[in-house]
């Protein structure tokens, strides 16, 4: 997946034109704006379309207009957003896929539900009511370190909970992770990861605010 964003819509289409085909924007209000000037370049009638999910937290009252603009939610964090999402999707007659959020790391910054929680597991056991989302897998952003064997056990960990879900919630198929990104995503591959996320690797970095 290339992360676009914060980055314009020509580097987008431009991305496109050289076969990136999967992007990743974290606000729903920038990518509204920004899918105006993509749609007008094609990359959503081209025969090969564009897809973009959403990788930013999502608040609840903005869950209708994300499921209206993206292909997927890989950031759901609590029982209460899946089951908006569930609602908006139902109206809209789409099945959305999505990633649950794991918080493994201690920092503020990050987001999701943690492992032994008691909302994780009221999660996955209400998501196969939800008929209009499709769980695909799990999703975590570990710390940034320039030494890749510290981030290598939060991959690891990921991985031995989405087997230990599989076996706990067979009506499951939690068959994808999403974990890695620019600087470390060798190291997530090595573990198991089927979907990484390189931004800075192919746009540069970020403009400053």
């Amino acid at each position: 997946m290339a992360v676009s964003k914060t980055h314009p819509p020509e580097w987008v289409m431009e991305a496109f034109a050289n076969g990136v085909r999967l992007f990743g924007e974290n606000r729903v209000q920038e990518y509204a704006g920004k899918r105006v000037a993509l749609a007008a370049g094609g990359l959503f009638t081209d025969p090969e379309p564009a897809k973009v999910h959403c990788i930013g937290p999502l608040q609840s009252n903005k869950a209708a207009r994300a499921v209206q603009i993206f292909d997927a939610i890989d950031t759901i964090d609590s029982l209460r957003l899946a089951e908006r999402l569930e609602q908006a999707a139902a109206e809209t007659g789409k099945r959305l896929p999505i990633f649950i959020e794991i918080k493994l790391s201690p920092e503020m910054s990050k987001h999701g539900l943690i492992p032994d929680a008691s909302e994780l597991h009221q999660l996955l056991e209400r998501l196969p009511e939800l008929h209009h989302l499709d769980a695909q897998g799990l999703m975590t952003v570990p710390p940034f370190a320039d030494d890749l064997e510290r981030v290598r056990p939060y991959f690891h960990q990921l991985r031995l909970l989405r087997d230990s879900i599989a076996r706990r919630y067979p009506r499951l198929a939690l068959h994808e992770l999403s974990m890695g990104m620019s600087h470390d995503f060798s190291v997530a591959i090595e573990e198991g990861a089927t979907l990484v996320r390189v931004g800075t690797a192919i746009f540069g970095a970020r403009p400053s605010k």
